[in-house]
């Protein structure tokens, strides 16, 4: 990294201005500008799908078109924003990286399908895949922000339901506490120019729709855990949901899961979007690729 490639990301990121009171088109339509700003490289191949019932996309880099590795992709944006559109770039980059296709599901966003669609969607695309072939041990779930909160969610399910388990999940700045309880949800509200404690919480209310935030599902920070796969968790150390990450790394521990956690000096929620544009986005893209591939067989 150069201090200039993260100066500049920071001060585009503020230069976008917060809205005092956001609109769900308003959000919807901010986030999609990510997706025009960074496409997926014309030699993406892309095939829409529907995932059990969701619609979704298989994207891979030509190098790893006829791999039988997996991994399913839950992209992020509080469970509100966010589609294939916003994250065909990065799903193409993990492809590469890991030598995996990619099943990135465009799953249901609340306000208007709530909790706990974004889980029921995540779980039935993951059969779904199963069901046509994908092998569970050289399968891995992964997602950002909310998606990284929804990896762990369906990995519980998974776990509760007696399926196959994936080989692994990776968690990328995971949103894992609906009630937002982190010390750092305060401590970096000034440094984070991403995300800020009131639109998190503005997330939060889309989704659950008056439903229990300590719901287990929800806030996966409170579920049972043990039984899970290995877990990568990459987070920044410039975010609001740093605690988020060491917090379920921690309590993934002392159920007995095995989890790397990854603390990025400086680097901001979900910094893997800016990889164009940011060498560390780069390299922790090929830390991702690198765990999904040890963990399914080189």
């Amino acid at each position: 990294m150069t201090a200039t490639e993260l100066a500049t990301l920071i001060q585009a990121m503020r230069d976008r201005g917060r809205p005092e009171q956001p609109t769900v088109p308003e959000m919807r339509a901010r986030y999609e500008l990510l997706g025009e700003k960074f496409p997926a490289p014309g030699d993406a191949r892309v095939e829409k799908v529907s995932a059990g019932g969701c619609p979704a996309e298989i994207v891979a880099a030509p190098e790893a078109a006829a791999s039988d590795r997996w991994i399913v992709y839950l992209h992020g944006g509080g469970y509100v924003i966010g589609s294939c559109d916003t994250h065909r770039n990065l799903a193409y980059a993990l492809s590469r990286a890991a030598d995996a296709q990619v099943l990135l599901l465009d799953y249901r966003l609340g306000p208007e399908h709530p909790f706990p669609a974004a889980v029921e969607d995540a779980v039935g695309a993951y059969r779904w895949l199963i069901a046509r072939g994908a092998k569970a041990e050289r399968t891995v779930i992964a997602g950002d922000s909310a998606g990284g909160g929804l990896t762990v969610s369906a990995l519980v399910v998974l776990q509760d339901d007696g399926d196959a388990m994936p080989a692994g999940g990776v968690c990328i700045s995971p949103w894992t506490d609906m009630e937002g309880t982190g010390a750092t949800m305060q401590s970096k509200a000034e440094v984070d120019p991403v995300i800020w404690p009131p639109v998190i919480a503005w997330f939060a209310d889309q989704y659950l729709a008056g439903a229990d935030p300590k719901m287990p599902l929800a806030s996966p920070l409170y579920a049972d855990l043990k039984g899970l796969p290995p877990l990568l968790v990459q987070v920044g150390t410039a975010e609001c949901l740093l605690d988020d990450a060491v917090r379920l790394a921690d309590r993934a521990r002392a159920a007995g899961v095995e989890v790397v956690l990854e603390p990025w000096d400086d680097m901001v929620h979900v910094w893997h979007m800016f990889a164009p544009i940011l060498s560390e986005g780069r390299d922790a893209i090929e830390r991702a690729g690198a765990f999904v591939r040890e963990r399914t067989g080189g």
